[in-house]
C-alpha cells in the first residue's frame, strides 16, 4: 500500500489550500484515514480522522471549523480542505491509513503513511 500526498505550498494567512492523498494498493474503501502534521521541533500531531464509512469524521480543536476532510472512494483519494489558514498551521502534513477502518487520533495506530507535503503560511 502506498500513499502519496500533494497540494502543499506557500500561502498567506487567511488563505486556503487543498491537500490530496492518493492511495494505491489494498482496499481503500475499508481504510480509516488520518491527517497529521509536524512542525519543526515539535511532535507529530493529529489534524483530522475519518472512518471507513465516512460517518465518523473528527478534527483537532485547533483546526475545527476551518479544515474539512473528505474522501472519494472511486478515486482512492482523501482530501483536506484548509481554510482561514494561520501561521501556526505551518508544518509538513502527512496522510495515513489504518487497516481497522477507524481513523484513529493516535499516529501509532496507522499502518501506512505518505511522504508528507509542506504547508507554509506567511503572516
Amino acid at each position: 500500500v502506498q500513499l502519496q500526498a500533494f497540494g502543499g505550498g506557500l500561502v498567506q494567512a487567511g488563505g486556503f489550500l487543498r491537500l490530496s492523498c492518493v492511495v494505491s494498493g489494498g482496499t481503500f474503501s475499508r481504510y480509516g484515514m488520518g491527517w497529521f502534521r509536524q512542525a519543526p521541533g515539535k511532535e507529530r500531531e493529529f489534524v483530522a480522522g475519518m472512518r471507513w464509512n465516512i460517518l465518523g469524521t473528527y478534527y483537532a480543536d485547533s483546526v475545527k471549523g476551518r479544515f474539512t476532510s473528505s474522501r472519494d472512494n472511486a478515486k482512492n483519494t482523501v482530501y483536506l480542505q484548509m481554510n482561514s489558514l494561520k501561521p501556526e498551521d505551518t508544518a509538513v502534513y502527512y496522510c495515513a491509513a489504518d487497516r481497522d477502518g477507524l481513523g484513529y487520533r493516535d499516529p501509532n495506530k496507522f499502518a501506512y503513511w505518505g511522504q508528507g507535503t509542506q504547508v507554509t503560511v506567511s503572516s
